[in-house]
């Protein structure tokens, strides 16, 4: 397919998706023209076979095809109501799939919408795995901030790790931190927390939080066995939340490691000016430069 229908194609896909609540869509009476049909009453053949493909992929018909109706002008004034469909991203995909083959609008939309699809789900994962890397540094600065606190009220290193073991043995159910490195398959040497999904770091995080608001609020808590017993007070009340929503942090599936998740950013933000295009340069006197 040559390169400048591509950009037209490409054009006219885009002018023509609308938005509504977030949802992105285009208008079926549309998506004919642009796949190359004259007669709605063929198109209306392909909707109904890619609604079955839908069905048949175990998605429900109403989340990507929704009917409207809408007024249109037939001359001299007079409107009259005509029957439309609304089509996600996903829906588009498949009536391209099942439309004429031989027509070149048809082998572009297949394609374009798979691509589009495929963007959406990396965007997802991509936003994702930066929500999770974000979780875990903070869990590390209020680990840190703690170990501070502590440290100022007599505690040393083995006394932050009793601590802060106590309180994952709380959290969890009465699991220690390496039952649960067995449990999730942790390998030696690395932190528990480089394991767990978002929701149970972020408890981990919030168990910290009122750790050392408690213990700057109280002057008197001084020692390994008050701030320990705080510390499990504290990290009970977090599994309570969470019990109460179904949610029981021990019997959650490990996470990708976060060290992995922190390589492949970097490795996707140092390409990024490799698959970013220049802008042209300006000859001349240099007039608009910044």
């Amino acid at each position: 397919m040559r390169k400048d229908l591509i950009t037209a194609l490409s054009h006219d896909f885009e002018v023509h998706a609308q938005n509504a609540d977030g949802v992105e869509f285009w208008l079926a009476r549309a998506l004919q023209g642009l796949l190359g049909y004259d007669k709605w009453q063929n198109f209306t053949i392909v909707i109904d076979k890619a609604k079955t493909a839908c069905q048949n992929a175990g998605h429900a018909i109403q989340d990507h095809f929704a009917g409207v109706s809408k007024m249109v002008d037939i001359g001299s004034g007079a409107m009259r109501e005509i029957d439309d469909v609304m089509l996600t991203r996903y829906a588009c995909y498949l009536i391209a799939q099942n439309g004429d083959p031989r027509k070149e609008q048809i082998a572009f939309a297949m394609n374009y919408f798979a691509v589009q699809t495929r963007k959406q789900e990396l965007l997802e994962q991509r936003i994702k795995d930066w929500e999770r890397l974000q979780a875990r540094a903070k869990l590390s600065l209020s680990e840190r901030e703690l170990s501070g606190v502590i440290y100022e009220r007599g505690v040393d290193d083995r006394g932050f790790a009793i601590i802060r073991s106590k309180g994952d043995q709380a959290l969890f159910g009465g699991h220690a931190t390496q039952d649960m490195k067995n449990r999730i398959g942790v390998p030696a040497g690395r932190a528990l927390a480089d394991f767990l999904p978002t929701i149970t770091i972020k408890a981990k995080d919030f168990a910290n939080e009122i750790t050392i608001f408690n213990i700057k609020k109280d002057e008197q808590m001084q020692g390994v066995h008050a701030i320990a017993d705080e510390h499990v007070r504290n990290s009970k009340a977090v599994r309570a939340v969470l019990k109460k929503r179904g949610i029981y942090p021990e019997s959650l599936p490990a996470d990708e490691d976060v060290q992995k998740l922190k390589r492949r950013a970097v490795s996707e933000d140092k390409q990024l000016p490799k698959t970013t295009k220049a802008l042209p340069h300006k000859t001349g006197n240099g007039k608009g430069h910044a």
